[in-house]
């Protein structure tokens, strides 16, 4: 009985594991790390957590950048939170499949009808046999499994800061936009008065007059508008940082910037994305385990059920007898046929995904590249051609006003369009900066370099706002100051 109790104590042992419940999250932690910059933190609600908690007040108590929100959408994000839980089932599933399975055991004890004969016992314990020599493929194939959805969580990981700051960079547009809103508004409102009093004067049509009026109507409801959309963007980021209650008071001041002066390298951003998008490092994981779960399969294929165990009798007028036993599964009908069809198709269905996500992963990079680069040239075009010649128009309009050779509406319109191309340029910008964000969540990573991203857009202009004296200008009717 000594050896075959210091087998079972061997065999116990060696199906003995532990969860960790960190193990996973460093690995994230550091994939995050390395091509962002920026760590992940999984909320586990320990003493730690409170720490965390006031990081993310002293992000929040002054200005937002985008890269705090960023950190701050990777510390606090619920949605992302719920998804590091998933190293946790995964770390189970393996620890799961490392363990052996519990022995059996059985027993039985008879005890004579009549006053004759004594009672009569039975004992068995019983090992599946097959457990211990697919032990290593099967940890094999789990932990194989439990990389891939580490890779995954980190891919989420990096989505999230991609969609924070897209996000931002909206916020950042919307703001100013609402800022130029405000300026219409300005130029409007002066524009309709200046045309009442124009109108009492004799000296403008009614027709003109309800144009201005419409004009200042029309300028109010869309500035309304633009508030309401930058109430929604600002949303949309609170959301995606997981804040609530005082938190949700942030604020963003710095102004939008303008795209770099020099472009970073975007050549071989295929192979780039191809080597370090962590979607399609889990793809290959995910592949390489349907193989050995098909290995697995194959290998034991004719081995039913195998049991091998000790058994002690005792007949009722007869001595006590001991001895092994062996119980076999017979492979006569079921020789895992379908299961192993089952893992052939996915194996292949496994690998057509993989090349299904090379292929799109390098159309997307190459319409994404196009798509910077088009951007990049608009702002570029609009800083620095149309702006410029919209500026030139104003000031030569207002030298023609101030000669008395063109009316004032004709100078408020020439402010009107200023605005327009500042609102188009504002808006290319932001598109730039979004589709920058897209291509860095393409690749996998920060672009190959990054420094000469600190450039800030130029100022906006003045607003346009004319304003009514009680002077009067020869030919114009009642005096303004443009």
């Amino acid at each position: 009985m000594r050896p075959l109790a210091l087998a079972g104590m061997a065999l116990l042992a060696s199906g003995c594991a532990t969860i960790q419940k960190e193990r996973g999250h460093a690995e994230v932690a550091a994939l995050v790390e390395e091509r962002i910059g920026r760590k992940t933190r999984w909320n586990q609600g320990t003493p730690e957590d409170a720490e965390v908690s006031r990081h993310l007040d002293t992000l929040l108590a002054d200005d937002l950048s985008s890269d705090h929100a960023v950190e701050v959408a990777l510390l606090n994000n619920p949605a992302l939170q719920a998804t590091y839980e998933d190293l946790g089932v995964s770390q189970a599933d393996m620890v799961q499949a490392g363990l052996l399975t519990n022995p059996t055991l059985s027993g039985s004890i008879g005890f004579p009808i009549s006053n004759e004969g004594v009672s009569e016992t039975e004992f068995s314990l019983v090992q599946e046999f097959v457990d211990l020599f697919t032990l290593p493929l099967r940890k094999r194939v789990a932990k194989e499994q439990f990389i891939a959805d580490t890779l995954r969580v980190a891919h989420e990981a990096l989505a999230t800061a991609a969609e924070v700051r897209k996000t931002y960079s909206q916020v950042q547009a919307r703001q100013q936009l609402v800022e130029l809103r405000r300026m219409v508004l300005v130029a409007a409102d002066s524009a309709a008065e200046l045309a009442t009093l124009q109108f009492g004067a004799g000296n403008i049509t009614e027709l003109e007059l309800a144009n201005e009026r419409a004009a200042a109507e029309e300028a109010r409801l869309d500035l309304a508008q633009e508030e309401l959309a930058l109430v929604e963007d600002r949303e949309h980021l609170t959301r995606l940082l997981g804040l609530w209650g005082p938190r949700t008071q942030w604020s963003i001041t710095q102004k939008l910037p303008a795209p770099p002066d020099e472009e970073v390298p975007l050549e071989h951003l295929e192979s780039l994305a191809i080597r370090q998008r962590l979607d399609i490092d889990a793809a290959r994981k995910q592949v390489e385990l349907l193989w050995n779960a098909l290995e697995l399969s194959r290998s034991t294929r004719f081995f039913g059920r195998v049991e091998v165990g000790v058994h002690t009798h005792r007949d009722a007028n007869g001595p006590r007898l001991f001895g092994p036993t062996l119980s076999l599964d017979l492979p006569i009908f079921d020789q895992r046929q379908a299961v192993i069809a089952k893992l052939e198709a996915q194996h292949r269905q496994g690998e057509r995904r993989l090349t299904e996500l090379s292929v799109n992963a390098r159309s997307e990079v190459r319409a994404a590249r196009a798509r910077l680069l088009t951007l990049r040239g608009v702002a570029e075009r609009y800083r620095h051609v149309v702006l410029p010649l919209r500026e030139k128009v104003l000031s030569q309009t207002q030298l023609q006003y101030n000669a008395m050779q063109l009316g004032l509406y004709v100078l408020l319109e020439a402010k009107r369009s200023q605005v327009t191309a500042w609102r188009a340029y504002i808006e290319a910008v932001r598109d730039y900066w979004m589709a920058r964000a897209d291509l860095e969540r393409l690749v996998g990573g920060r672009l190959p370099s990054t420094s000469a991203e600190t450039d800030t857009a130029p100022a906006l202009p003045a607003a346009p706002a004319p304003t009514t004296d009680h002077a009067s200008h020869p030919g114009h009717g009642p005096g303004v100051s443009p």
